[in-house]
């Protein structure tokens, strides 16, 4: 692993594997190519393990793993009955809603799926499990989805959906039901893999295939893109920092790097990964998914 620090930092930056073993396998010690990652309002690390099939729970505190949803299985039933028994298929990214349940994007399922963190239920909340783009203007449910790869909770609580497959941005209002195109303009959308949003409320989104992080202005939805004169190599995780630092999984590079947004300046962080997806910033740690090293880190 290399440590990069030729930027200015208040102290010398601090590497830890938390989580995994180095080697694939299902265990309280091992995860298998863990993607997306969040710190849930109970203070538990939470993180899909695409290749367990499974949403695992890492207590921080006991070092605890438990499962929340997936029985380890490839499928897509289960839904009304505990998430702990149901079928995943490929889960990629996970969000927390405002009253503490779990959403998750189900890559090869074509669907969001959501955990009632109450009752422990699974069920459905847009895609029919069929790959394809339709039903914009009605219920989510009934409408089509093709790879949806991340989600994010936009600042009016709408869920929305990288739908990877379709090249669009999705946008699920959980009130109604509804699902809807979210339109933007000043350019394609070449791979939408993940969102962030700064504290104006405006959206950054990775473009995997064009190799690039764009800004997503809230008001008139139009496109920016940051850090023109960076070369990316297959972003596919965001992350940002109050400090006015967008951190970036920049997958096919190996490497973590943060972009100075006051600058629009970008500098590598950590080097020397196997394909890092994931990346969560919280009260001064990163937290990041090694993703085919098969391990979560923690960087301070």
């Amino acid at each position: 692993m290399l440590l990069f620090s030729g930027f200015a930092l208040a102290a010398p930056l601090q590497v830890t594997t938390i989580l995994g073993s180095g080697v694939a396998g299902f265990s309280d010690i091992q995860v298998n190519n863990p993607y997306g990652l969040e710190i849930g309002p109970d203070g538990g690390l939470y993180f899909c393990d695409v290749d367990n099939q499974r949403i695992r729970r890492f207590d921080l505190k006991t070092k605890k793993v438990t499962t929340i949803a997936g029985n380890g299985h490839k499928g897509y039933t289960g839904d009304g009955g505990p998430a702990v028994e149901a079928t995943l298929n490929m889960p990629h990214e996970l969000r927390f809603d405002a009253s503490g349940d779990i959403y998750i994007a189900e890559r090869d399922n074509h669907v969001i799926r959501k955990v009632d963190m109450k009752t422990g239920l699974i069920s459905t909340v847009a895609g029919t499990g069929a790959p394809g783009f339709g039903g914009d203007g009605g219920p989510a449910v009934k409408a089509q989805l093709r790879q949806p790869h991340s989600i994010f909770f936009d600042k009016d609580g709408s869920l929305l959906i990288c739908d990877l497959g379709n090249q669009r941005l999705r946008r699920l209002r959980l009130a109604t039901g509804v699902i809807e195109t979210y339109e933007v303009t000043g350019g394609e959308l070449e791979g939408p893999r993940t969102l962030s949003a700064g504290p104006d409320g405006d959206l950054f989104l990775a473009l995997r295939e064009g190799n690039a992080i764009v800004r997503i202005d809230t008001r008139n939805h139009s496109l920016h893109r940051i850090a023109k004169d960076a070369k990316l190599s297959g972003p596919k995780g965001l992350a940002y920092d109050p400090a006015g630092i967008l951190y970036v999984a920049d997958t096919e590079s190996q490497t973590i790097r943060r972009i100075d947004l006051k600058t629009d300046t970008i500098s590598p962080v950590l080097g020397e990964l196997k394909r890092p997806h994931g990346v969560f910033f919280l009260e001064g740690i990163l937290y990041v998914t090694d993703s085919e090293a098969h391990r979560i880190l923690t960087l301070r």
